[in-house]
């Protein structure tokens, strides 16, 4: 999919040659661009017994790919605190939960008694423990997915009944909720998210990678408009249907680990003026990959989301809020997520 420089923007480019991207407020995962192109190219490559009405919301889908980004200014101060860490997983700093909680509750409250823990032994650990600073992505994701379910078991309903008006709007919700939904996974997808490396180099650097916090939106951003990404591209790197089956939360975590392990090698890139350079195959197939690798999972999400919904929900094992139920969880006033769902 490799194509003529001559034919990439001249501005792009010039921004890869002034060797930074300097961007107001808070910074956009893969940038619009990349984030449309996922969202589309996951679409596109619905079988035929998924959610294929949602090609008839592609193009407000890809519109408003980076709207959740737009929640994140500090002119909102309360959509700024509750949704910022919706866009990353500091992964390193959550090794110390094994397993991790199965509820965004209990994990915010796991990391509030780490930080306390930390306060005397080691402050400057402590400071960093916090969910502004270990993200809560892979919560974002399997909460969207949730919504999503919800909303398609609705609009098959509707359907079943032949409520035209009311399905035309239970599409719309549906895509709004696709909107998020792809973001989020969008951002797992690039490697930068998933890190506390997410700005530059840090902690011990035996190896002397930038500290510049210009790499996240060089490589994301800058390299993105220079190749001129298309959904088409995203395409071609898809693999096949996964995700069908298993625990779904497990698979995330897996997922996103799997992108951290990738961080290391865009600071050798960089390090060796690769970001710098349209042409380097490397730096090329490392985001065709990873973008292919985010519309994959949506696109797999997505099914899945549309196959659930066809089956009522029969009366749950446990009702989650039960105080009596096993599992139950005081701090958090419920009973976390089953494991296998």
């Amino acid at each position: 999919m490799t194509r003529s420089l001559l034919l990439r923007p001249l501005s792009a480019l010039a921004m890869l040659a002034g060797g930074c991207l300097l961007e107001a407020g808070p910074v956009l995962a893969w940038g619009h661009q990349a984030h449309a192109a996922i969202d589309r190219a996951a679409i596109e490559a619905l079988p035929a017994d998924g959610p294929v009405f949602l090609r008839e919301q592609e193009d407000f889908i890809a519109a408003s790919a980076t709207i959740p980004d737009s929640w994140r200014h500090d002119s909102e101060p309360f959509a700024k605190i509750e949704e910022d860490p919706n866009h990353g997983w500091f992964r390193e700093r959550t090794l110390f939960l094994t397993p991790l909680p199965r509820s965004r509750f209990a994990y915010m409250l796991a990391l509030y008694r780490r930080h306390l823990a930390l306060q005397h032994s080691d402050p400057a650990a402590a400071r960093w423990m916090s969910v502004r600073w270990t993200g809560t992505l892979p919560y974002a994701v399997m909460e969207q997915y949730g919504h999503l379910v919800s909303e398609m078991r609705q609009l098959r309903a509707a359907q079943a009944k032949g409520k035209a008006e009311e399905v035309t709007f239970l599409k719309l919700n549906c895509a709004n909720t696709v909107v998020r939904l792809g973001h989020y996974i969008g951002d797992g997808s690039q490697p930068l998210h998933d890190s506390i490396h997410s700005d530059g180099w840090k902690g011990p650097n035996p190896h002397h990678y930038t500290s510049d916090g210009h790499i996240h939106a060089r490589f994301e951003s800058a390299y993105v408009k220079a190749i001129d990404l298309t959904a088409a591209d995203v395409s071609a790197h898809i693999g096949t249907i996964d995700h069908q089956h298993g625990d779904l939360f497990e698979a995330l975590v897996a997922w996103l680990d799997a992108n951290n392990g990738k961080v290391e090698g865009i600071y050798r890139l960089e390090q060796g003026g690769a970001l710098s350079d349209p042409r380097n195959p490397q730096v090329r197939a490392l985001i065709y990959a990873q973008t292919g690798s985010g519309a994959a999972l949506l696109r797999d999400l997505l099914l899945r989301a549309w196959h659930e919904a066809a089956t009522a929900p029969g009366p749950a094992d446990v009702d989650p809020l039960d105080p009596h139920a096993p599992g139950f969880d005081p701090a958090t006033g419920s009973v976390p997520p089953p494991v296998g769902r």
